[in-house]
C-alpha cells in the first residue's frame, strides 16, 4: 500500500511540474511582460544616503540588479554608462542595484566610474528583484519602467546595447 501511495504522489507531482513547464513555455511574450506598477523602494547609495526610486518619477528608468562577482553584469555596465551619457537629456535614467555588501561595491567603483546612481541593497535587492518577476534569481536582472511608472520589460540575464535600444527607442519617442 505504501509503495502505491508513494507512486501516486510522485506521478501527481510529476504531472503538476510538467503542466507548469508547459504553461510557462506557451505563455506569449506579451503575457509574460505585462506592465505592472513600479514598487516603491529605497536603498542607500555608496555614501550611505538613502535614495528613493520616486525621485526618478516621470523618467524612463532602467533598473539593473547586479553584483561585482557577476561576469555578465560587469560586461553590460560599460554600455549602460555610455547610454546614460547619450540619452540622459531625453529623460533616460539608469539605476544600479547591487545585491551585495557595500565593501564589494566600493572596491568595484574604485575601478570604474559609473555615471548613474548605484544603490546597495544586499539580500533585500534579491527579494525586490523577485517581486519584479525574477523567479529564477538571474543576475543580472533588468527592469525597464516607462515614464508613467509601469514596469514594461523584465530581462533575466545580460542585455546588449542593440537589445536595450530596441526596447528603449520606442519608449523614448513617447512624451
Amino acid at each position: 500500500m505504501t509503495n502505491k501511495l508513494l507512486l501516486t504522489v510522485f506521478l501527481a507531482l510529476l504531472a503538476l511540474t510538467a503542466g507548469l513547464l508547459v504553461r510557462q513555455a506557451t505563455n506569449s511574450p506579451q503575457e509574460s511582460q505585462q506592465a505592472v506598477k513600479l514598487i516603491e523602494f529605497s536603498f542607500p547609495d555608496i555614501s550611505d544616503q538613502m535614495q528613493s526610486v520616486s525621485q526618478w518619477q516621470g523618467k524612463l528608468l532602467v533598473v539593473n540588479f547586479w553584483a561585482s562577482w557577476c561576469g555578465p553584469c560587469l560586461e553590460e555596465i560599460p554600455e549602460f554608462i555610455k547610454l546614460q551619457a547619450e540619452y540622459q537629456h531625453r529623460g533616460l535614467q539608469f539605476v544600479g542595484i547591487a545585491i551585495e555588501d557595500k565593501a564589494a561595491v566600493a572596491a568595484y567603483l574604485q575601478k570604474i566610474n559609473i555615471n548613474y546612481p548605484v544603490l546597495i541593497a544586499g539580500d533585500a535587492g534579491i527579494s525586490l528583484a523577485q517581486q519584479f518577476g525574477n523567479i529564477i534569481n538571474a543576475v543580472p536582472f533588468t527592469i525597464i519602467v516607462n515614464q508613467a511608472g509601469l514596469v514594461v520589460h523584465r530581462q533575466p540575464g545580460g542585455l546588449s546595447r542593440r537589445e536595450l535600444l530596441d526596447i528603449l527607442d520606442p519608449l523614448l519617442a513617447v512624451k
